[in-house]
């Protein structure tokens, strides 16, 4: 607790030194899962405020980040937001919805060329800012493609450093996002993952796992949000961001305290030390009784020094255990923990 890693139960703790793979969500786990639109771009014939007023009335309805990304934005422009007339959400492609009798759907690019629509027309912009590591959502009213909005998260701190303590570590480091290749790439790059699962949708995450899993790997997932729990429980590892939801908390067997990635490497460490000095307890606690017992009950030894050094085998133990307090492993500068008086109700 003091380094920001609770572990639930032994196993757990004993597993996380053997992962091979750590899979990483992106969104509130590697990035902070703060989006704020960067960019709008209106189709000729359309307006940028009529645009992004439209966009942000129908996402007034979705709980999705990237929609409370646009609503957020129209606020702070001081725009009139409406309340949608009819509201309906596909996860993980986007949303449709009846605007003072206009339809607007806003998606991903390929949720709106599925819907039947011609994306070439913006399709210069689209690929400058999904190569510029933001994400891409069209905008169609009424049936008319009307433009894109820009969309960027930027990355926590302490995320390019966790990496690549994991990569020290030997640990191979995957991410899974939603967005498509060019912008998942685009930020793998900054942070240094090399390998990316693009495109998948929430519920699919758990079949990325199992795909790891299939290769033979023993695979971490660090997750924070709802549609995360699945592939959390599905790990032979789950690890929760302790600002994420109770739902991924609770389907995992680690949480982090704080939102803080290099909690992960924290949580790695630990399990090697603690393993390794389990094992030196096991030796030195054997030791001492496999040789001098069988001494003294040859009569070649007072076995009051056979009692002696029992007794000092178990006092190394517990000493030999304590050293773990004192292991520098670095701790989060975020965690402060409760006083035992005064519990929270997250230590009850």
């Amino acid at each position: 607790a003091e380094m920001g890693v609770l572990f639930k139960n032994s196993e757990a703790l004993e597993n996380a030194h053997r992962l091979q793979t750590i899979t990483l969500d992106k969104t509130g786990t590697i990035t902070r899962g703060e989006p704020t639109v960067t960019d709008i771009i209106a189709v000729e014939g359309f307006d940028e405020t009529k645009l992004l007023q439209l966009a942000a009335s129908a996402e007034r309805g979705s709980e999705h980040p990237l929609g409370e990304a646009v609503v957020q934005f129209a606020k702070d422009r001081q725009l009139q937001l409406y309340n949608p007339e009819q509201f309906e959400a596909e996860s993980g492609r986007g949303i449709e919805a009846m605007i003072n009798g206009q339809k607007v759907v806003v998606g991903s690019p390929r949720h709106i060329r599925e819907q039947g629509f011609d994306t070439t027309k913006l399709s210069t912009q689209v690929e400058h800012l999904q190569t510029n590591a933001r994400t891409a959502v069209l905008v169609t009213i009424d049936d008319v493609l009307a433009g894109v909005i820009g969309i960027a998260d930027t990355v926590k701190d302490g995320s390019v450093e966790a990496i690549a303590g994991l990569k020290a570590l030997g640990l191979e480091v995957v991410m899974i996002t939603g967005d498509n290749e060019k912008t998942a790439h685009a930020i793998a790059h900054e942070v240094g993952i090399d390998r990316v699962f693009a495109d998948v949708l929430p519920g699919d995450k758990v079949a990325v796992v199992k795909q790891l899993q299939t290769e033979g790997k023993r695979v971490g997932m660090v997750g924070d949000g709802v549609n995360d729990a699945p592939a959390l429980a599905q790990a032979d590892v789950g690890i929760a961001i302790g600002t994420g939801t109770d739902i991924a908390m609770e389907a995992s067997d680690v949480t982090l305290i704080s939102g803080d990635l290099r909690g992960v490497v924290r949580s790695v460490e630990l399990s090697k030390a603690t393993l390794r000095t389990i094992h030196q307890n096991l030796f030195w606690a054997f030791i001492y009784n496999i040789i001098l017992i069988p001494v003294a009950m040859m009569g070649l030894l007072i076995p009051m020094f056979a009692a002696g050094a029992m007794a000092f085998s178990s006092f190394f133990v517990v000493s030999n255990s304590l050293r773990l307090r004192g292991r520098k492993i670095t701790k989060s500068p975020s965690i402060v923990l409760p006083s035992v008086e005064q519990p929270t109700p997250a230590t009850a």
